[in-house]
């Protein structure tokens, strides 16, 4: 027979109630009170009946994630890593974390969080790449269920945020082009309902400013963040006349696309042509050549988008309840040629 909150009670001499609170880890059982209860329990065998303790919590202890991504799987490393920092982290509080895939602005996206939040199944969730009228952010705020989000939104309201500054980075990227001689400069960009697609443009069209470099909108294009999404953009971009001497891909899967584009137009990456994404997945540095990015620390932005979750649940008063990270310029042989 299994170990109840009763055998405890009996043992030390305490109520139930007193016993469940010590268990549960509640602050008005006194020190010596909550340790004889914890030993005895040990002592027992007792092993807590979770899914009774979280019915009385009202809590799950579960964590929402809904990958918006085509296709029954996902392949972005920018996703992966992201998904590792948030699971990793969810698992030393001990939270599960649940994880759907929907393809992006469908009916089925939305309809995953209104199941998850009329079904009770999670107690907060996650979104990452937030666009700039962000019908999820607007139903979990009207919902009043706590969430936290990878990047900003223009969705009245407030709520906790993790972001790079895009702006600031492509800033620094753009110049270093810049000094490396380049003139004619195209950009491929994100979707660009995605928030963190006006910001990278903005910092393009500034560092071009500053250098009094007229920006050709003919080399202004968006892609959809996947290889293919680059390859193609990269290809219209080289089929015109003059075509630009550099590209900056607004994420490093679609620069490595851009890279083979290049090479089928029979152009040397680094030297006759330049290549940069913003990112740094784990396969940046082994691209041929070396790809030159915008670094943004994507597994600890998960674990810090958990943390700032789960102090939420915990009632929590968030000490910096938005923070906006610089990302670092990386260079690789992309841009600048081995001498």
């Amino acid at each position: 027979m299994p170990v109840t909150l009763r055998d405890i009670a009996e043992k030390v001499g305490y109520s139930i109630t007193t016993v469940s609170r010590a268990l549960a880890g509640y602050d008005d059982v006194a020190e010596e009170t909550r340790r004889l209860i914890l030993q005895t329990a040990q002592e027992m065998g007792y092993h807590p009946n979770i899914p009774a303790r979280q019915l009385q919590r009202r809590r799950t202890d579960t964590l929402g994630f809904v990958i918006a991504t085509f296709g029954p799987r996902f392949s972005d490393p920018f996703l992966s890593e992201l998904l590792a920092g948030i699971g990793n982290e969810a698992a030393r509080h001990e939270f599960d974390l649940l994880v759907a895939t929907h393809p992006p602005r469908s009916a089925n996206e939305l309809h995953a969080y209104r199941r998850l939040v009329r079904g009770r199944r999670v107690d907060g969730l996650i979104i990452t790449r937030t666009r700039v009228h962000d019908e999820r952010i607007a139903y979990l705020l009207e919902q009043k269920v706590p969430f936290a989000t990878f990047g900003r939104s223009e969705v009245e309201g407030d709520f906790p945020w993790v972001d790079v500054d895009g702006e600031a980075g492509l800033v620094q990227v753009t110049r270093h082009l810049i000094q490396q001689g380049h003139r004619r400069i195209a950009i491929i960009l994100p979707p660009a309902d995605l928030m963190f697609s006006r910001f990278r443009e903005a910092g393009f069209r500034r560092a071009m400013a500053e250098s009094e470099l007229p920006v050709q909108e003919a080399w202004v294009t968006w892609g959809d963040l996947t290889e293919q999404g680059g390859y193609q953009a990269a290809r219209r971009l080289l089929g015109q006349h003059p075509a630009p001497t550099a590209i900056i891909a607004g994420n490093d899967v679609m620069a490595i696309g851009a890279i083979r584009a290049a090479r089928e137009h029979g152009l040397t990456v680094g030297r006759e042509i330049a290549i940069a994404g913003f990112d740094d997945i784990p396969m940046a540095e082994h691209t041929t050549p070396p790809l030159t990015t915008l670094r943004q620390p994507i597994y600890e932005i998960g674990r810090r988008l958990c943390r700032m979750l789960i102090a939420l649940l915990r009632g929590e008063t968030l000490e910096h309840p938005h923070v906006l990270l610089q990302p670092e310029l990386v260079i690789r042989q992309s841009t600048v040629p081995e001498a």
